[in-house]
């Protein structure tokens, strides 16, 4: 199934916010992320845009790729937001080493190819 235009951006937007906490946390140990608010909240936030781009994916097509995790990335995000007191640190730091690698893996198979300029 081809991504329609709406379900492309979400999917774009899915794999910009991991590439951009990859970013935040290229360099970092456990430790470093655990004692800095700075990259807790940059981390939080990403992950918040990502499940939120994976809530705007359609059903059709969540349907159709059920390998990808869609209903704990749009979780996620909920906690984060409407439980934030709940949250911690370290599964979040679990989160970012041990899921969002193979999961940016399957979000890019599925990403339009870019307009071509020519």
């Amino acid at each position: 199934m081809q991504a329609n235009d709406r379900d492309s951006v979400s999917l774009w937007d899915m794999a910009q916010a991991i590439r951009r906490i990859q970013d935040f946390t290229a360099d970092a140990s456990c430790d470093t992320y655990l004692e800095s608010v700075l990259m807790q909240s940059a981390v939080e936030r990403q992950l918040g845009i990502l499940g939120e781009a994976a809530r705007r994916v359609s059903i059709e097509f969540q349907q159709f790729h059920p390998d990808i995790d869609w209903r704990n990335a749009i979780n996620l995000r909920n906690i984060l937001v409407h439980r934030y007191d709940q949250v911690s640190s370290e599964v979040i730091w679990n989160i970012v080493t041990s899921v969002l690698p193979s999961l940016l893996v399957q979000v890019e198979a599925l990403l339009p190819p870019l307009p071509d300029d020519s």
